[in-house]
């Protein structure tokens, strides 16, 4: 008598484990998928709330709209950041390894959608960072079943990556041009044309190496002048190798194949092929 209802009590326990797992992935498919009717829907209806709650955050900051209305748009404010709360509180769950889920990209701007009204409680005015919400939205690209779009945005980070040690590079190649070239201006120029400092130079420097050129601070000398245009026409040819750098690094990255809409269960991350059994990211099944 003791082991059957042992057993039945194991039984009992297996099934309502089943239920459990069966709930959660119905609800996992629902809000990380967009393949079923509920997941466009639920994709749909999210897409239209993040883009009203950054219209909340863009009137707000207009004073004439927030003295009649501030307090609608407050109200507003926080039924969104509700919303999206219990939104990220629900994409936790669902997941198998919720922390895989919150170090993705889209974990990071689901939870930086919502600090800031919490923070501004504390830091009057933090509250307008909210408008980072606008990120979300390019879960678009599965609901119009855009898909091949995510395979190239992979495309595209992979070569930015592979690219990483030849722009830091060129980075410190452009960092020590810029103070050379600012040295030398702060010698021919000097305090009373502007270049105050040897820093005042570089920052002369840095703007007018990228081609920005303010016009706060201008050389007046012939040797000066000259020497401007020599960093002017340097610009225009240094600021096309980083591109260069990405370019070559996507043709090699470049892949065939399709990219399905499917998302992990475990981690949550997409971009998979169509054809693809586990995920490439943590190894689970999908």
């Amino acid at each position: 008598m003791g082991d059957e209802l042992h057993c039945r009590g194991e039984e009992e326990e297996e099934v309502s484990e089943d239920r459990n797992h069966s709930s959660r992935g119905r609800l996992q498919e629902i809000i990380f998928e967009a393949d079923t009717p509920l997941g466009k829907l639920f994709d749909v209806v999210l897409i239209i709330s993040i883009v009203f709650s950054v219209l909340v955050v863009m009137l707000d900051s207009v004073a004439s709209v927030r003295e009649h209305h501030g307090d609608l748009l407050t109200k507003l404010e926080w039924f969104f950041t509700i919303l999206f709360t219990v939104e990220y509180a629900l994409r936790l769950y669902c997941v198998r390894r919720p922390l895989l889920y919150a170090r993705s990209f889209f974990g990071v701007i689901d939870l930086l959608a919502v600090l800031p009204t919490y923070i501004g409680v504390l830091l009057p005015g933090s509250h307008y960072l909210a408008v980072i919400r606008v990120l979300r939205v390019l879960r678009i690209f599965r609901v119009l079943k855009l898909a091949q779009y995510l395979g190239e945005a992979r495309i595209l980070m992979q070569a930015v990556k592979a690219s990483a040690r030849k722009i830091v590079v060129f980075l410190f190649v452009v960092l020590t041009l810029v103070v050379v070239l600012g040295s030398v201006m702060y010698v021919v120029e000097g305090g009373e044309n502007g270049f105050t400092s040897i820093p005042q130079s570089v920052y002369w420097s840095i703007v007018t190496l990228t081609t920005v050129g303010y016009g706060d601070i201008s050389p007046q000398t012939p040797l000066g002048q000259a020497l401007a245009a020599v960093i002017m026409i340097l610009g225009y040819s240094i600021i096309v190798v980083p591109t260069g750098f990405v370019a070559v690094e996507t043709a090699v990255t470049v892949k065939q194949g399709r990219i399905s809409t499917q998302s992990c269960p475990t981690c949550s991350a997409e971009g998979h092929d169509v054809d693809a059994v586990y995920c490439k990211y943590c190894g689970g099944r999908l």
